[in-house]
């Protein structure tokens, strides 16, 4: 038998259960990873509470998207994977467990030097970091404003616009501005005055922006400075981003990723791992959590962390 958190009832994070699932079995194009760290991302609490939407509970749902670990098992058909390899993968159905069956284009070879933590820090903060910026085509010649600059995704958008050779500015808390500027970002602190601040902070104007704070300051601030407004987009407000006539890629936006933006979520995984073992990206880690220690995970990431937080099975 393997170990899974699952939830039969929406509500706070005392609903997470550990539940003993049967050890999975690989079919063909599948593979069973071995859990070593699961990757806890905001969406779990969402999910979790009911605050975002996802039908009846009709048998215990479990939760978790990113995680790493090596393979434990191989179905048939499968290439360039073997029992015993270092992965990391997104797109789980229950990170939060001791085993988790994947399809194999999901699971990618974790390079030496990226640990388990590492790897289950990728996936959804990257991915959407990544695909909302290949949608926006940001790159040389862009300012970017980036709300919430400190966070898991607001820290990948940063630092791929600065490889993108776009600058940077980032809002976020003073108390956050070393991280920022770490990472190649100018920091800016949000709050009352803040369209005064980036506009003194970017006198050449600034061109996109993309919102992971999901505040009205910051959706007013982006479509004050941004003339085009298809250049604006928002993580966090996508049911009423059409309102601010902006863009969603999250936050329930009411308009489905095209298969193109699917596929940069995907690739963002492999292309992170091999800029994580080049150097060339930083990661801020946060607390661990044993896996039976779930609900306390998710209380911390509600209650607000600098760093991803993970659980270790």
């Amino acid at each position: 038998m393997s170990v899974a958190i699952a939830y039969t009832e929406f509500g706070g994070p005392e609903v997470l259960r550990q539940i003993d699932i049967p050890t999975p079995v690989p079919g063909p194009g599948e593979v069973v990873v071995r859990v070593e760290a699961a990757g806890v991302n905001p969406i779990d609490a969402k999910l979790r509470s009911g605050r975002r939407p996802s039908g009846e509970i009709t048998q215990p749902r479990r939760v978790g998207n990113d995680g790493a670990g090596v393979i434990a098992a191989v179905g048939a058909d499968v290439d360039g994977l073997r029992v015993g390899d270092p992965v990391a993968f997104s797109g789980a159905t229950g990170a939060y467990a001791t085993e988790v069956l994947l399809p194999a284009g999901r699971v990618h070879p974790r390079p030496p030097g990226v640990s388990a933590a590492d790897g289950a820090a990728l996936g959804i903060p990257v991915g959407t970091a990544y695909q909302t910026l290949r949608s926006l085509s940001v790159g040389a010649g862009d300012t970017l404003l980036v709300h919430a600059g400190s966070g898991s995704v607001g820290q990948a958008l940063i630092q791929y616009a600065v490889l993108w050779d776009a600058t940077v500015l980032a809002t976020s808390s003073e108390r956050r501005y070393d991280r920022v500027r770490a990472l190649g970002a100018t920091p800016i602190v949000y709050g009352d005055g803040l369209l005064d601040r980036v506009r003194a902070a970017a006198p050449q104007g600034v061109t996109v922006a993309i919102d992971a704070a999901g505040t009205d300051e910051a959706l007013q601030t982006s479509i004050e400075v941004v003339a085009d407004r298809q250049r604006v987009a928002t993580l966090v407000r996508g049911k009423d981003a059409a309102g601010w006539g902006i863009r969603a890629f999250s936050g329930g936006a009411p308009i489905p990723l095209t298969a193109q933006q699917l596929a940069w979520r995907d690739e963002a995984v492999p292309v992170t791992l091999a800029l994580l073992a080049a150097g060339r990206f930083s990661l801020e880690l946060g607390p661990t959590f044993p896996l039976a220690d779930a609900a306390e995970a998710h209380r911390v990431v509600e209650s607000g962390v600098d760093g991803k937080v993970t659980l270790v099975p």
